[in-house]
């Protein structure tokens, strides 16, 4: 937002030059929304749409009607008749060759949008602030290098101006004529089939003249290519921020600057809209002292929870829950040596019942040996 208190007056004629300053009106001063800006344009811009429809009896002139059950085939209507590939062909529906459109567009579909009259106050606000920063007017696209100043006040003679030349003129001694010449060349075909629609061309928007009397003004300004005029109380949003994009060049002639206070300032029953934060550095005010002193001191230290442990298979939470348990166990363990002991005696046992079967199937084996022989001898 602009915040300077002055703003200088811009000489229209000869070399240009200032001529003495004027206040800041508290329009400029009032926050810029985008959202309420785009919402509002998109409303208005629907107010000026002509009502179109297709025709009533599209899709549904010809003869036809629906042969019933009992065919096996669809119930559509079919064109009467016969000897022809038309005869019996589906009709009427949308999904027929010929047929109508699926929910045809009447002329009384709700064309108009009602917008309530603080939201228009806001966006047009909102679109004068966004007009006094240098870096939306440029962002927009707007050629203000050679521009004294934005917002660009020129001295109220500029009402009084007659001719297209003189207009084009006092332009270029303000620094606006890169821009008008940037709209001029900007001329060319659209693209589509607005073309053949009374709408063949297309153009970018150029400065936007805001004055408070027509002296001849209007006549004078109204044949250069871009140039938009618009009168101070009659101010519109599709010219201050057309497309819904903001920051439009403004031009202000110093009758109009002067008359912004009465227009958009001490309005019965109206108050323009402020900013709910008057500083946007939110870091800033974090960290101040004033904030920091009121919060809750540093916690230090990792805080450690402790973790659930089943005591199905934890022995030590087991114990915690049933101290028997330990007893338990204890027999149980005693239980386990007991039957390793008489495992081990047993494997002994064992070992020793099987050594002694080896040393006598090694005794036999000599003796079979021998018998063997003897009978082969034999």
């Amino acid at each position: 937002m602009a915040a300077r208190p002055l703003v200088q007056v811009q000489k229209a004629s000869g070399k240009g030059g200032v001529d003495g300053s004027v206040a800041l009106p508290s329009v400029f001063l009032a926050p810029i929304r985008p959202d309420v800006v785009k919402f509002v344009f998109t409303s208005m811009n629907k107010n000026k749409r002509q009502a179109y429809a297709v025709n009533d009896w599209a899709g549904h002139q010809h003869s036809a009607e629906s042969w019933g059950t009992g065919r096996a085939v669809a119930r559509i209507p079919r064109v009467s008749g016969g000897g022809n590939s038309r005869s019996g062909q589906g009709a009427f529906g949308n999904m027929c060759r010929k047929g109508r459109m699926f929910a045809p567009t009447r002329t009384w579909r709700k064309w108009h949008k009602k917008i309530n009259t603080n939201q228009k106050r806001f966006a047009v606000a909102s679109a004068l602030a966004a007009s006094a920063l240098p870096a939306l007017v440029m962002a927009r696209g707007h050629l203000i290098s050679n521009v004294a100043e934005v917002p660009l006040v020129v001295d109220g003679s500029v009402e009084s101006t007659q001719k297209t030349k003189q207009a084009v003129a006092i332009l270029s001694a303000i620094g606006a004529g890169a821009d008008c010449e940037k709209a001029k060349n900007s001329k060319n075909l659209r693209t589509g089939i607005g073309k053949i629609r009374n709408r063949r061309y297309v153009a970018r928007k150029g400065p936007l003249v805001v004055y408070a009397n027509d002296n001849g003004i209007t006549k004078a300004f109204r044949n250069i290519p871009g140039v938009d005029l618009v009168n101070v109380e009659k101010l519109n949003l599709l010219k201050l921020a057309p497309g819904g994009h903001l920051g439009r060049f403004v031009v202000w002639t110093k009758p109009a600057f002067e008359k912004l206070d009465a227009v958009y300032g001490a309005k019965k029953g109206y108050s323009l809209p402020s900013n709910v934060m008057t500083n946007s550095d939110l870091s800033r005010i974090i960290n101040s002292s004033e904030v920091q002193s009121k919060l809750n001191p540093t916690k230090t230290g990792t805080p450690r929870y402790r973790k659930k442990k089943n005591p199905l298979t934890n022995f030590g939470v087991r114990v915690k829950l049933n101290p028997y348990a330990l007893q338990m166990r204890r027999v149980e363990l005693l239980k386990q040596e007991r039957a390793k002991n008489i495992s081990a005696e047993g494997k002994a046992a064992r070992a020793k019942v099987l050594a002694a079967k080896r040393k006598l199937t090694k005794k036999h084996a000599k003796t079979q040996k021998a018998n063997y022989a003897r009978l082969v001898q034999e």
